[in-house]
């Protein structure tokens, strides 16, 4: 039997520095076309150069009527009506305005327009309330986008309104950088599917099935690798058959000094460990490797330490592998509800449901934040950051915070 390690032989590297050797491994992944209709979630490869002027004709911005400025408040003769979609076939001369809809081409002749709440109209004849400006109510051509302009940049990343304004210049096919394949395998003699009778001592793979539902939310295209015994030669074969099939590598477990920990040393057999330990809780033994260019990441087999470890680390990288161009959580300051009692030795990412209160950002623990605990997840939507140190924080404090959802809002 293995004698278990009574020191790592890797140092200790903090938060920013573990940061930094990451994302300075993940570089965008290449492009490729697709729909441009339906690539909600995906992140530009190019700029999008408007192909025309939005609107290309000037349009009416109300409904009401088009006129010529230049009459001033002189009654004007009714003589027609133009509709959205309609075909422009008035000209309006000297003393003359029709009925115009809004979005409707203006006439020929007309210049501007004027509400139709601005006006009445008798016998035929328009008579309007105030004096009007050249351009007044007028939707200009590129007045909403211009033909030539930037209308999305590369590193955007497309939700609904980004996919209208493709729709509105009738682009439908775009350059895209490609969703990270990421193979996720949980190790661990102990660790059984959750659809198995559970024997005694046994744990239930809850980190797996909760990794790819991390990385689907990312962005990325998750692969089940299924479970690995603690035997070497199982876990050196699982680790190459994720590497051949993905483009990133994350394993549960396995990272610590056991005498069946076994994935740092073959990391270290089969490419480079830039880092085995961090100054970091929970998740001390998460570990960064590179194999053939690819990203490995060893998270610990807590199941809290495997998601806070992958909620700071392996997050930034999934959406900078990507092209975001914007790949971390925001970070906000925020109010303590109640008193935080900070880990003595480690920067601590607590678990806290931030709600918005009175005007402020407020921050309350989910509890007990025991790296098993996985119920101090449930419902979280924030990280409290929580510098290393004896002094408990007291209610009101303020200290800064990863936003990790939707924030919420009370009364």
């Amino acid at each position: 039997m293995a004698d278990m390690l009574r020191e790592s032989p890797y140092p200790m590297v903090s938060i920013a520095d573990a940061t930094a050797m990451i994302m300075a491994h993940a570089q965008p992944l290449g492009s490729e076309e697709i729909d441009a209709l339906t690539a909600l979630g995906r992140v530009l490869a190019t700029d999008i150069v408007a192909p025309e002027d939005i609107p290309d004709v000037p349009k009416a911005a109300m409904d009401g009527y088009a006129l010529r400025a230049g009459d001033g408040l002189a009654p004007r003769r009714v003589v027609g009506e133009l509709t959205a979609g309609g075909a422009t076939t008035v000209a309006l001369g000297p003393g003359e305005a029709t009925r115009i809809m809004t979005g409707a081409p203006m006439p020929c002749g007309a210049d501007a327009m004027i509400p139709v709440e601005m006006t009445e109209e008798r016998d035929g004849m328009l008579f309007i309330q105030r004096e009007l400006q050249p351009g007044d109510y007028v939707h200009t051509v590129g007045q909403d986008v211009a033909r030539g302009q930037i209308a999305l940049t590369a590193g955007t990343t497309l939700g609904a309104a980004e996919i209208g304004i493709l729709a509105t210049l009738g682009i439908t096919r775009i350059l895209a950088y490609r969703r990270p394949r990421v193979a996720v395998l949980a190790t661990g003699d102990e660790v059984v599917e959750p659809s198995e009778t559970r024997p005694g001592g046994a744990v239930r793979d809850s980190n797996r099935y909760a990794l790819m539902a991390a990385v689907r939310e990312a962005g990325g295209e998750p692969i089940s690798l299924g479970i690995a015994r603690d035997d070497a030669a199982v876990q050196r074969q699982a680790i190459l058959r994720g590497l051949e099939q993905a483009d990133v590598l994350i394993t549960s477990g396995g990272v610590s000094m056991g005498t069946r920990d076994l994935i740092k040393p073959l990391l270290a057999e089969l490419g480079t460990v830039h880092f085995g330990r961090i100054a970091f809780k929970p998740g001390k033994p998460t570990t960064f490797a590179t194999v053939g260019g690819k990203l490995v990441f060893g998270l610990p087999g807590f199941p809290v330490s495997s998601l806070v470890s992958f909620e700071v680390f392996v997050r930034p990288a999934l959406r900078a592998l990507q092209g975001d161009a914007t790949p971390f959580r925001p970070r906000v300051a925020v109010t303590l509800a109640e008193p935080i009692r900070p880990s003595p030795d480690r920067p601590e990412y607590q678990r806290i449901i931030v709600t918005y209160r009175e005007g402020r950002l407020v921050a309350v623990s989910t509890g007990s934040q025991s790296s098993s605990r996985i119920l101090s997840l449930r419902g979280a939507n924030g990280l409290l950051l929580v510098p290393a140190g004896e002094t408990v924080y007291p209610a009101g404090s303020t200290l800064p915070a990863l936003l990790t959802g939707p924030l919420l809002s009370e009364g």
